[in-house]
């Protein structure tokens, strides 16, 4: 490590790099900058008058920093960080102080868990020469720093690392000319905070400029974060590629850093390599050197925006690639397998690419950043993908899509995926959050907006305003029920509490909440109810990302946007205030609207209530939180229903008149579920709409009635309601014409089934479900065969080939004689014609189905057909299909093959557990495996934010006896793991089981032995 002068040219020169990007950045005037400007006279006059000590003191002393007043500059070319509430810490200093060195020595700021902000970065330069036949990598970067206060501690982010220092032992690199020289006192790593410390002999002064230089190398790793290595087959030869993963807290394994969202700068890489091999990193390559002797190249990239290391990007890889440009100039580039692009499976991906950034920028009127974007697919990631800037990562499964054999869920996946991470090419890369309490300022836009892109995409999948319900909203609901749920922004100190923000609170939670439902109800409703939505919404967006281009946003600020929307529109509302309670409390409310019953008032009156819903009954006695709540409320009778108003609720219960209302009235509250809560009513209601449905479903709209589904399903399984009140409602499913509410029928029933699938009484409930479903399925019908692709998707109804699939699914699930044989014909076909004949669209259903319920020879057909194809897709759903066997021995062998061989992809081991656990037959065997083989399953995927967590609950989430919750508890207390979410979650989920079968099954299966014409109850 050494510390090098930052000599005037130098800085010169380096500012004329960046001029292309500095000249657009938003800038916020800093104190430090002001005072430079206010003062430079004053600040000349001392230099002059103190010039000749510094020249003596130059001599005398043995630098390794170089030096530059910076007032002018930082103002052309720095944006500022954000000043809003979760940024101070950040800018700051914790703790430093100019005075005395012994006191400074005391502070000690590297045990403090976040960077003390005494200086900031301002670029990196960065040099890595990778060798991809012994996976190492080694490299030096001269950083950049301004000095913010005076300070003579350096400290920065490093992480299995080994740094070196230039210029050898004694630590004294040669002066560069023009330069003076700080002497460093010492340097240090302290692993605990992962952190590198430079302490020298005199302060940095602040309003100066300094430059840092350090060497280091590392391994390239086999696991899946910082610069890890990867490989495939072609042609039965195996290669290898490298590629980078630094989000949230992992660009400090690949180089030294400040390794914080807030401390952006502009980066400038070359990298060398084999020649053999491309590189790709954020930018695009603006020279490359001939090979050398040892056949190596070295590619340099242009220098990038100002931007958090966390989406510093390169590969080593050698891929091939399609590419593509937009009507702007961006070129699009997708790499992949070589196999893969010549078949086409990166075609689909690189099309809607292109549509993609044309929409986006079309819709938030801000221009995309960068002159290309880079599509990389490789074979195994710890995440569906990452948004890096200009190079982002793919998993293969979530970017490669064969027309001739993928599914259109398949294809909708894709789709969603892609969607999601150009969005982030604005919330995320161009507008960083200024700290991970507040990561759902890019999550929940970008989870948000997958729907609103795949609508401009494909309009007849109609996904913003359907599938939104079943996929976010429901889901969602299920985990922010419990009360190990969090709040949507919660304080985050130690790098290990990072790992909480990244979950489906942030991503689907704030989707709903804070993006749907704050548009639907404070904008539309508050403002002016004539006022076009998404004009006002659009430019509070487009506004929000202008002012904070290049830098960085808090949650502070983007309410600020909100209010201001607000105010020009005449009415004077703190958006922040309001939304604090969803943000700073967990959960969400249950609102209870009951008729009036007293004879006081008139029946045109109803009294509202709201509390903390939660799944367990046990935890609701003391809890004292309250939101402010808007209510959407209509009135209906058997042909028609009132226009929706507009209800505030503030507290615990109220009085609201709604309308006039007799015995025959019922009513509707959350107008096709806009808002974040659950809905119950007095059990008459229930009655009157479930006669509703049952008469004229139609009157209720289709939002509403999967709504009202998934609400009497939850409210059941934690007691609000009676457990025959969401059995009665679904009565009317043969009568049901639409996807979304069976879809929402379909995952409360699935919930169910695990539950109940290994009771001595599981027939009744099958039964009951089969009763539900056999008219529409017979009605619907199997697909035929045909071409796939985008083509035929478009022309199709994806609604209706939706259901279709959707009904097969429950038949085949449940036991209906004539789906298992459509299945085994298919199935049997294929084995004795080597054509597979099987749609698309039902592939898993039919291979799940067929390896249920046929014999040895058909399962080992299946595992034959996994190794042999390319297409990703069908390589998911067949090996998928091998967890579904009823055979002990054929499941024990799978887990073992998964985790112990290169049979399975390491990428699918996680989703060959789960799987397996959710075969009721295997649900033992897997439980079991995972405990055995928890060091090493905690060893491989352990920091990879959701694959752990996917794992711990996808195992245990369908435990449901007291023998189970009690080796689960053993298991956390012998293993040492309780710190972690994922376990209180899986601990009260399986907790919550339990306690359904001693409340509840009982009671559940006394209304399936009723006739179904009896009372409701």
């Amino acid at each position: 490590m050494g510390l090098n002068d930052s000599s005037p040219g130098a800085m010169r020169n380096g500012r004329a790099l960046s001029d292309q990007w500095a000249d657009s950045v938003v800038v916020r005037p800093r104190t430090t900058e002001r005072h430079i400007t206010v003062h430079k006279r004053l600040v000349l006059g001392f230099a002059l008058s103190i010039l000749t000590l510094i020249v003596v003191t130059v001599v005398a002393v043995v630098l390794s920093v170089r030096y530059e007043e910076c007032g002018g500059r930082d103002r052309d070319g720095a944006a500022g960080e954000s000043g809003s509430r979760g940024s101070a810490k950040s800018n700051g200093s914790r703790g430093e102080r100019s005075g005395d060195r012994g006191d400074e020595e005391a502070v000690q700021p590297w045990r403090n868990s976040r960077l003390p902000g005494t200086v900031r970065p301002r670029h990196y330069d960065l040099r890595l020469a990778v060798n991809m036949d012994n996976f190492t990598f080694s490299g030096d970067v001269g950083i950049e720093l301004e000095c913010v206060n005076a300070t003579r501690f350096i400290v920065l982010h490093t992480d299995r690392l080994e740094v070196r220092w230039p210029g050898g032992a004694g630590g004294r690199p040669a002066n560069r000319p023009g330069g003076g020289a700080m002497r460093v006192h010492r340097h240090f790593a302290y692993p605990a905070n992962q952190m590198y410390v430079v302490v020298l002999h005199r302060e940095l002064k602040p309003m100066r400029v300094y430059r840092l230089k350090v060497s280091f190398n590392a391994a390239i790793e086999d696991e899946l974060l910082g610069f890890f290595r990867s490989s495939y087959t072609v042609q039965r030869e195996k290669r290898y590629l490298a590629v980078t993963q630094f989000s949230p807290t992992h660009a400090r394994k690949a180089f030294p850093c400040f390794d914080e969202p807030v401390y952006k700068a502009t980066f400038s890489l070359a990298l060398r390599h084999d020649a053999q091999y491309s590189a790709l990193s954020n930018m695009p390559v603006e020279s490359s050197t001939p090979p050398q002797e040892d056949g190596g190249v070295t590619d340099r990239f242009a220098r990038t925006p100002r931007m958090s290391t966390y989406y510093v990007a390169w590969a080593v890889c050698n891929f091939t690639y399609r590419e593509t440009q937009t009507d702007d100039g961006v070129t699009i580039r997708l790499y992949a397998r070589p196999d893969a692009i010549a078949s086409g499976a990166g075609d689909y991906a690189l099309h809607i690419t292109k549509r993609l950034l044309g929409f986006y920028q079309d819709y938030f009127k801000v221009q995309y950043s960068l002159p290309k974007l880079d599509l990389l697919a490789v074979p195994k990631h710890p995440y569906a993908a990452m948004e890096n800037w200009g190079l982002s990562v793919f998993v293969e499964q979530k970017i490669l899509l064969d027309a001739e054999v993928s599914s259109a869920s398949y294809q909708m996946e894709v789709t969603m995926v892609v969607v999601h991470e150009i969005c982030h090419q604005w919330f995320g890369d161009l507008v960083t959050p200024v700290w991970w309490e507040d990561v759902w300022l890019k999550e929940g836009f970008a989870h948000f907006f997958e729907y609103v892109g795949t609508d401009f995409l494909f309009p007849k999948w109609n996904m913003e305003k359907q599938r939104f319900l079943t996929d976010v909203l429901h889901e969602v609901m299920l985990l922010d029920g419990l009360s190990s749920s969090h709040p949507i922004s919660q304080e985050v100190e130690q790098a290990a509490d990072i790992d909480r923000v990244f979950d489906w609170i942030a991503y689907k939670k704030v989707s709903h909440h804070k993006i749907r439902q704050s548009v639907n109800t404070v904008v539309k409703t508050t403002v002016h109810p004539t006022m076009s939505l998404p004009v006002l919404s659009v430019c509070v967006l487009q506004d929000y990302l202008l002012s904070h281009m290049y830098g960085n946003a808090a949650r502070d600020d983007l309410w600020s946007k909100l209010s201001q929307a607000m105010r020009s529109e005449g009415r004077d509302i703190d958006i922040g205030q309001m939304m604090d309670r969803w943000t700073l409390q967990m959960g969400y409310p249950v609102v209870t609207i009951s008729k009036n019953q007293s004879e006081q008032l008139p029946t045109h009156y109803v009294t509202i209530s709201q509390e903390h819903f939660l799944y367990g009954q046990e935890l609701r006695s003391n809890n004292s939180l309250q939101w402010q709540i808007p209510l959407t409320v209509a009135v209906g009778n058997a042909s028609s229903v009132s226009a929706e108003s507009l209800i505030w609720v503030h507290n615990r219960s109220e009085t609201h008149r709604v309308g006039q209302m007799d015995d025959t009235t019922w009513l509707l509250g959350n107008i096709n579920q806009t808002g974040y809560f659950r809905v119950n009513y007095d059990i008459q209601n229930w009655k009157l709409l479930i006669q509703q449905l049952h008469n004229n479903p139609q009157i209720i709209s289709v939002g509403n009635r999967a709504g009202l589904i998934d609400d009497a399903f939850n409210l059941a399984r934690a007691g609000y309601l009676p457990q025959g009140v969401p059995l009665q409602l679904i009565g009317y499913l043969p009568a049901e014409p639409s996807f979304l509410p069976w879809h929402s029928a379909s995952r409360a029933l699935y919930q169910l089934d695990k539950l109940l699938d290994r009771t001595d009484e599981y027939s009744l409930f099958s039964d009951y479900v089969l009763k539900q479903v056999a008219s529409r399925y017979h009605q619907m019908g199997w697909p035929t065969n045909g071409p796939g692709g985008e083509g035929n998707v478009l022309q199709a109804s994806y609604q209706t080939e939706e259901l279709q699939r959707e009904l097969i699914m429950l038949a085949c699930s449940f036991g209906n004689k004539q789906c298992h044989r459509q299945a085994v014909a298919y199935i049997s076909d294929w084995i004795s014609s080597n054509k597979n004949r099987i749609p698309p669209n039902i592939r898993d259903i039919v291979y799940c189905t067929g390896v249920s319920l046929m014999d040895e020879d058909v399962w080992e057909f299946i595992w034959m057909k996994f190794h042999s194809t390319n297409a990703v897709s069908e390589k998911r759903i067949l090996l998928e299909a091998l967890t579904c066997s009823d055979n002990s021995f054929l499941l024990n062998r799978l887990l073992n093959l998964s985790l112990t061989s290169d049979l399975v992809p390491e990428q699918d081991v996680i989703d060959v557990i789960i799987h397996v656990g959710r075969n009721p037959q295997g649900r033992n065997l897997a439980w079991k495996y995972f405990r055995e083989k928890w060091d090493i399953l905690n060893a491989r995927y352990g920091e990879a934010l959701f694959m752990n967590s996917k794992l711990i609950g996808g195992v245990t989430e369908f435990l449901n006896t007291e023998k189970e919750l009690n080796e689960l508890k053993d298991f956390i207390k012998s293993s040492g793991v309780g710190a972690g979410p994922a376990w209180p979650r899986a601990l009260e989920i399986v907790e919550g089981n339990v306690r359904w079968h001693h409340l509840h099954r009982r009671q559940f299966y006394q209304w399936l032995r009723k006739p179904l014409s009896s009372a409701l109850g």
